[in-house]
């Protein structure tokens, strides 16, 4: 009994967690979105473009993004190569 409650427990976290980063991806998406495709359309003087940054920054925020998961990537697969080659040994 005591087993079914902790995985309860435990489910019930993992949907919290995954509800919270489904609504920051959203959030995310729906900002970009709206920052590169309806933005360029707006009057340049209109007040809404002083929650978004530069159009420059629409381009080298994700590319930036991109290579540090790239790095990030390669540096966890080279670790666990090194990792796994300890244990063969």
């Amino acid at each position: 009994m005591a087993q079914t409650t902790a995985n309860t427990g435990m489910e019930l976290a993992d949907r919290a967690v995954g509800f919270l980063l489904s609504l920051i991806s959203i959030s995310i998406f729906t900002y970009y979105t709206f920052w590169v495709i309806i933005l360029p359309f707006v009057d340049s003087d209109h007040f809404i473009h002083q929650y978004f940054l530069p159009q420059e920054y629409a381009i080298l925020l994700p590319v930036f993004a991109g290579v540090a998961l790239l790095c990030f990537l390669c540096m966890f697969v080279g670790f666990v190569m090194l990792k796994s080659k300890k244990k063969k040994a």
